[in-house]
């Protein structure tokens, strides 16, 4: 992490987990456990029927709220979808965007990732941009050409100053939910040739802006050494954020580092 350059975020990916009337609980447990004067920028991004009630339950703490996908289309005839003003007038902040299950069920592709990321930032939504590879390219040794290819496709068009404002989370697709991980040092690797690649399409000052996140199991007993790598600001987190004194510990893990 380098905290001078970048802004440290945790952000819990929920899933298709939690009821709507959890909500509650779940905020006042997280409140409880994290001093608020403590947290870094925490996002607890939820299935889009919860978004209303977690901008609710999280008003008084210092959480943010995200969806967890966006429809590529403004609006119109595309039922089951959400759009990026429909999803910024229920109160997210944040969207992920090109998830590895999104990618692996519903057939998205970089190209329709990268429309994705423009309807996100057209409509004031911060995109955390997905990418990773698959074990068998990890194990074929093709892991940077998967990820440059994903990167520079998903980035086609988008501009030095929107590059700004999204977020990019390398999550290897073999540590998610598996309960595997990446080691620290081969995550911080990836993410040091993320920041890399993007110095050579944008810049030094663009490089060092962006904030990089590491997705794949990340808990809190992995935490703080996931985080110490210079070019990880941050988790994308899955299970672990579903437990309130899991995802505490991984906030208190960021804070800690960054004091």
């Amino acid at each position: 992490m380098n905290r001078k350059y970048r802004k440290t975020i945790i952000a819990g990916n929920w899933k298709m987990n939690k009821l709507p009337s959890e909500l509650k609980t779940f905020s006042e447990a997280l409140k409880a456990l994290v001093p608020r004067a403590k947290w870094c920028e925490v996002a607890v991004c939820v299935p889009a029927v919860m978004i209303p009630g977690a901008v609710r339950a999280f008003k008084d703490g210092k959480v943010c709220v995200g969806a967890q996908d966006i429809s590529a289309a403004e609006f119109g005839a595309f039922t089951g979808e959400c759009s990026g003003a429909q999803l910024a007038d229920a109160g997210a902040k944040y969207v992920i965007v090109g998830h590895s299950e999104r990618r692996q069920n519903h057939g998205e592709t970089n190209e329709l990732i990268n429309a994705k990321v423009k309807t996100a930032l057209a409509n004031k939504l911060i995109p955390i941009v997905c990418v990773g590879e698959s074990l068998e390219q990890r194990e074929m040794g093709v892991t940077l050409e998967v990820v440059t290819l994903q990167i520079k496709t998903i980035l086609s068009d988008i501009t030095a100053e929107q590059v700004k404002k999204l977020i990019i989370a390398y999550e290897p697709i073999w540590a998610i939910g598996t309960g595997k991980t990446a080691t620290a040092e081969q995550a911080g690797a990836v993410c040091t040739a993320i920041r890399a690649l993007i110095r050579g399409m944008y810049g030094a000052r663009i490089a060092r802006s962006v904030t990089i996140q590491y997705g794949g199991s990340m808990n809190g007993k992995n935490a703080a050494e996931l985080l110490a790598q210079p070019d990880i600001d941050g988790g994308l987190v899955g299970g672990a954020s579903l437990d309130p004194a899991e995802f505490a510990k991984i906030i208190m893990a960021a804070q800690e580092l960054e004091e």
